[in-house]
């Protein structure tokens, strides 16, 4: 079986995709669509923020991505971070059929990721990517099983794209009351920040025991 994996370079997740890599004999990492010459039976398509032309997704029998939502609810950015600022622990992993809509194509397999409710971003994001890892390669092993996959049902909800803005405080509100929103604010990227007598103040959160993850 051929099998590719394509993620986007210079984030989160290359780490995770070449971790994967290894997993998979003989499978090939790439990093962006448009080097893809050849048809392979597998596609795994994470982590990746482009949109990818039909013509590419046409060379390969299976095109897949899996969403961090109970599809079709929840299409769209972020659908991890959205639910845990929801008070949600337990979490839908959808695993579908790449399509020219958002998030639309029929599903091969769903799965449940549990959370404690005391992990941060890096946390958060190591457990994301071994629940993706574990389904890619559940996928391959029970091949016959999940090769058929099924239309969504029921009613469809978008989340809206993070940015550096929603990562604001409210000086009002406690720190137990935003605790998910520190929970899923990047200390590089989109630190939590609040504004005081027109000064803008940033903070990083970090656990005391925080454990060493890609």
């Amino acid at each position: 079986m051929k099998v590719a994996i394509l993620t986007s370079p210079n984030q989160w997740f290359v780490d995770y995709a070449k971790d994967l890599q290894l997993k998979i004999r003989d499978s090939v990492l790439f990093f962006e669509h448009k080097n893809l010459h050849e048809s392979f039976d597998i596609l795994f398509i994470l982590g990746y923020h482009k949109i990818i032309e039909e013509k590419y997704l046409k060379l390969n029998l299976h095109n897949i991505v899996i969403h961090e939502s109970d599809l079709p609810k929840g299409k769209g950015w972020a659908p991890l971070f959205w639910q845990i600022l929801e008070g949600q622990d337990e979490i839908v992993f959808s695993m579908f059929e790449a399509s020219n809509g958002i998030d639309n194509g029929n599903i091969y397999m769903k799965k449940r990721l549990i959370l404690d409710g005391t992990e941060l971003n890096k946390q958060l994001r190591a457990k994301q990517a071994e629940l993706t890892i574990q389904m890619c390669l559940e996928f391959i092993k029970n091949y016959e099983k999940y090769k058929f996959s099924k239309p969504q049902v029921g009613e469809e909800s978008f989340y809206k794209k993070r940015t550096a803005k929603d990562s604001e405080l409210n000086i009002e509100k406690s720190i137990n009351e935003q605790f998910n929103l520190f929970r899923i604010v990047d200390n590089e990227n989109y630190p939590a920040f609040f504004y005081k007598g027109g000064e803008k103040y940033i903070l990083k959160i970090e656990k005391a025991s925080d454990e060493k993850v890609f």
